[in-house]
């Protein structure tokens, strides 16, 4: 397994090496050591949990606020077009996200450092999503940012077959820069 750091600072991938043959096939998912190497806690992640969506779901954007969250996310069954949007006042690239590709061929798991604005559109017919969370959920915490709001301009591969209510009424890129940043500071757009 080795680990690939991206564009923004904090967020990792790691990266398994599948062993293949006539039966299927097997790899390892998580390593501690690796993780540790990589400057991460294991011991730190407290809860895992599961989603399954179909193909064209959204499900995001969302994130912490507080101390944030860190997680740790692959797909275990199809695929997802995994997008973060860095949420963290006075970060270098604050405003800025990372697309990935998660998928049940390549076993990449993603590091989602607390301070990030998550979510992801289902690419295949049944897809499974599988998260390492640092920290017991806390409804109060909770940000969300329309999936579709002008400002971030995230390109989702496929039209949008379902979304939760909740994130239908998320609120703006904006609304969420003046809640973290102040109401004093012009909110930035991003490419």
């Amino acid at each position: 397994m080795r680990v690939e750091r991206t564009a923004i600072d904090g967020v990792l991938l790691f990266i398994p090496t599948p062993h293949r043959d006539d039966r299927g096939l097997f790899t390892r998912t998580f390593d501690n050591a690796v993780a540790e190497k990589a400057g991460l806690d294991p011991a730190r992640f407290v809860q895992d949990s599961q989603s399954r969506s179909r193909q064209g779901t959204i499900r995001g954007m969302h994130g912490r606020s507080g101390r944030g969250e860190a997680k740790l996310v692959r797909c275990a069954r199809g695929a997802v077009q995994d997008v973060l949007v860095d949420a963290r006042p006075g970060s270098p690239t604050f405003g800025e996200q990372v697309s990935v590709l998660l998928d049940d061929e390549t076993f990449v798991t993603l590091y989602v450092p607390p301070g990030m604005l998550h979510g992801f559109q289902a690419l295949t017919e049944q897809t499974d999503v599988c998260y390492r969370i640092d920290r017991e959920h806390d409804p109060a915490e909770d940000l969300s940012v329309r999936y579709d709001d002008p400002d971030l301009g995230i390109r989702w591969p496929l039209p949008v077959s379902s979304i939760s209510g909740r994130d239908l009424s998320a609120g703006s890129w904006a609304q969420l820069q003046r809640r973290l940043i102040g109401p004093d500071v012009a909110p930035t757009a991003t490419e």
